[in-house]
């Protein structure tokens, strides 16, 4: 997935300053763009060695740490899933704290009904989906950001320039693995709107859905929201 990206999505993200961002009221200004990329100098998945035989992992250089919370609940909710799935359980759906995903119908012979939170109001869906066999995985602005010169910045960081990203409220995926859904949500926020549907449109059996700063929405050619 970092190759697919190309280094947005990079599980060494935990090499970064975290002291070095503070999001919240006492952050007034953005860093200095020297000094924000020379936080992420150690950030590089390239710089990760695994050794499937001794089933060891190497951190090249000396301070790297690897972080999993860009990926961690969707692999968990795919591993739920697959063991409820070999317990006899038909149908299902597990919640990974919002990374979800279903399979089977409901007792109605139904399929799950699924809400995708509006950015601006999420405790309100803007859109439904009715799914089975399917994951959905959103990130977004709203839960953590700071305002500056009116400019509302996510708590996300470009791992390639140590900056704050921003023009994008949420981006939803829609992918029949939650791991996958849950991987492809941030780097699609990091790339942009144009980068990331083009990346996504080039995905086998993956939507996706934008929403930018000004509300307009966007979608990948497999989505036709109505």
């Amino acid at each position: 997935i970092s190759r697919l990206t190309q280094g947005a999505f990079d599980i060494t993200y935990g090499s970064a300053n975290k002291s070095f961002w503070n999001f919240d009221k006492e952050m007034k200004s953005l860093p200095n763009a020297e000094t924000a990329k020379e936080q992420v100098k150690l950030i590089n998945y390239r710089n990760v060695l695994l050794d499937e035989k001794e089933q060891t992992v190497f951190l090249k250089e000396s301070g790297m740490r690897i972080g999993l919370g860009g990926i961690g609940k969707g692999y968990a909710a795919q591993c739920a899933k697959i063991v409820l799935q070999q317990l006899g359980v038909s149908s299902g759906i597990v919640n990974a704290a919002g990374d979800l995903t279903a399979w089977g119908y409901q007792p109605d012979g139904k399929p799950w009904t699924i809400g995708i939170a509006d950015p601006d109001a999420v405790r309100n869906a803007f859109s439904y989906f009715n799914i089975t066999n399917t994951s959905i995985a959103t990130s977004g602005n709203y839960e953590k950001f700071v305002m500056i010169d009116d400019v509302k910045y996510s708590h996300t960081i470009d791992p390639k320039t140590g900056m704050p990203v921003h023009g994008i409220k949420s981006v939803t995926i829609i992918a029949t693995n939650p791991e996958l859904a849950d991987a492809m949500a941030t780097p699609v926020m990091i790339m942009g709107v144009e980068a990331g549907l083009h990346l996504i449109n080039q995905i086998k059996e993956t939507g996706c859905i934008i929403i930018d700063d000004n509300d307009t929405i966007f979608t990948s050619k497999n989505i036709n929201l109505q």
